[in-house]
């Protein structure tokens, strides 16, 4: 069967999505961590000390790396939907995946009661993009049902991606 054009651009959709608001966290990410580190930790003394040493150790090289190994990921689960007119489950995990985590960054943004990196691009690009892709998937009747198994399935990968993408950076920096 022949990808649909309107899939494949569902599909090819994902990476500029994911590129424009990857921007806003290039931007914006490890600088505003740096500067916002001590306010975060009085204000969750409760978050372990070894999430504040890793998070205060990422400087700009490795999170821009950081960003390089996700964009991979997400060119990967692209490809895929293009090829199955938006059939993948890696595409449409992906997609799902992308949603909800600009979910997250609004969460975040409320919890600190400020803009954070890549607050401003969820609500304006992630979160309208995935209710369209889902919207245009679900029209060409190849969208999968997505439970809360599949919600908690899509924010446990969005984040094991991250670590991975992170991890990858790191020990791919002092290359750099």
């Amino acid at each position: 069967m022949t990808p649909s054009p309107s899939n494949s651009l569902a599909a090819y959709g994902l990476f500029l999505a994911w590129a424009v608001h990857d921007a806003e966290e290039l931007a914006l990410g490890p600088r505003w961590l740096r500067e916002n580190l001590p306010v975060l930790r009085e204000r969750f003394p409760s978050v372990p000390e070894a999430v504040w040493k890793t998070a205060e150790s990422v400087d700009e090289r490795e999170f821009a790396l950081a960003v390089g190994v996700m964009a991979t990921v997400v060119g990967a689960a692209v490809v895929a939907g293009v090829r199955t007119g938006g059939r993948s489950a890696f595409y449409q995990g992906a997609l799902n995946g992308f949603g909800l985590h600009g979910l997250v960054h609004l969460a975040q943004a409320a919890a600190v009661r400020e803009v954070t990196p890549g607050s401003i691009t969820s609500p304006l690009v992630v979160i309208p993009f995935t209710l369209w892709a889902r919207g245009r998937l679900r029209r060409a009747g190849v969208l999968r049902p997505t439970g809360l198994r599949g919600t908690v399935a899509g924010l446990g990968v969005a984040a094991a991606a991250t670590v991975v993408a992170h991890a990858v950076a790191r020990r791919l920096a002092p290359r750099f």
